[in-house]
C-alpha cells in the first residue's frame, strides 16, 4: 500500500518536476553580437552589426519544445564601420529608425533539428511582421563565470528578403542592384540564468 501511495504521489508530482526544468536566461546584450550581411554590386558583401540585443529565452531543457524566445535589436545602433553609409541605414531608406527603432522576434514554436535546434517565430521589422525560421547551434551547457553567474551560449542565423520588410531602396548599376535582396543575419548571444 505504501509502494502504491508513493507511486501516486510521484506521478502527482511529475508535472510540477518538469516545470522546474525550464529556467529563464536573459539575454547579455554586452556579449551578444546580433550582425548582417548583404552583397554590394554584386561583386562583395558588406557587414554590419548593431550595438544592442535584449530579450529573455524559457528554455527546458527536459522538453526543448517548451521554450521560448523573445528578443529585442537596437535598430538605432547599427553600425557598418561607415558613418554616412549607417546613416542611410537609419533612415526612411531602409530600417526609419525615427518610427521604427527596434527589430524584435518572439518565437512561435521551438524543436529539435540534429545537434541544434529550429526555432520557428515572428520577426517584426519596420512595422511589418513576418514569420522567419532560425537556425539554432546549442544552447551550450551551462557554465559558471567567476562571479557566481550561470551562463549559456547559442548562435542563431536566418537569411530573409529584405524586400519584404519594407527596406526597398535601391539603384541599379551594370552587374545589377547596388544592395542585394537576401540578407544573411547571425547572432551570436551568450545568456544569464534568473
Amino acid at each position: 500500500m505504501k509502494r502504491l501511495a508513493a507511486v501516486a504521489t510521484t506521478l502527482a508530482l511529475a508535472p510540477a518536476l518538469a516545470l522546474a526544468e525550464a529556467a529563464t536566461w536573459s539575454i547579455d546584450p554586452a556579449h551578444t553580437m546580433s550582425g548582417f550581411s548583404v552583397r554590394h554590386l554584386v561583386i562583395a558583401t558588406v557587414k554590419g552589426e548593431f550595438g544592442k540585443t535584449t530579450g529573455a529565452v524559457k528554455l527546458d531543457d527536459a522538453d526543448i519544445t517548451r521554450s521560448s524566445v523573445e528578443a529585442t535589436i537596437d535598430a538605432t545602433t547599427v553600425n557598418t564601420r561607415i558613418a554616412d553609409r549607417d546613416k542611410d541605414l537609419r533612415s526612411p531608406n531602409f530600417f526609419d529608425v525615427e518610427k521604427f527603432p527596434t527589430i524584435a522576434f518572439k518565437s512561435t514554436r521551438v524543436e529539435k533539428d540534429g545537434d541544434g535546434l529550429k526555432v520557428t517565430g515572428d520577426l517584426t521589422m519596420k512595422g511589418v511582421t513576418k514569420a522567419v525560421v532560425l537556425a539554432v547551434t546549442g544552447p551550450t551547457p551551462p557554465i559558471k563565470d567567476p562571479w557566481g553567474n550561470t551562463r549559456r551560449g547559442l548562435h542563431a542565423r536566418t537569411k530573409l528578403s529584405r524586400k519584404e520588410f519594407g527596406l526597398l531602396w535601391n539603384a541599379m548599376v551594370e552587374a545589377g542592384p547596388v544592395v542585394g535582396d537576401e540578407v544573411q543575419v547571425e547572432i551570436d548571444a551568450e545568456l544569464v540564468k534568473q
